[in-house]
């Protein structure tokens, strides 16, 4: 719960400053991704909802790809935070 909680202001902090960076987009479709997972663990025949998890999975894989070649160093730092929560 505390895990939650303090993503949620890190969420909320990072909202305020930088809506387009492509690491809180990568957030973004991190907390859709775990929320849809949460969703199909009780609905698995909602195939509709599987793909779309499947794009969001797609999307987030491309954006880090694109992170890692554009920027190492930002791409490093975001996953050590990634490491971190």
């Amino acid at each position: 719960m505390v895990k939650n909680s303090f993503i949620s202001v890190i969420s909320q902090k990072e909202n305020e400053e930088n809506r387009g960076s492509v690491e809180f987009q990568v957030f973004s479709f991190t907390t859709k991704i775990r929320r849809l997972t949460l969703h199909l663990e009780l609905h698995k025949k909602d195939f509709s909802s599987q793909r779309g998890l499947r794009k969001i999975l797609g999307k987030r894989e491309r954006l880090l790809a694109y992170l890692s070649k554009k920027n190492r160093g930002r791409y490093k730092s975001y996953k050590f935070k990634r490491i971190l929560f």
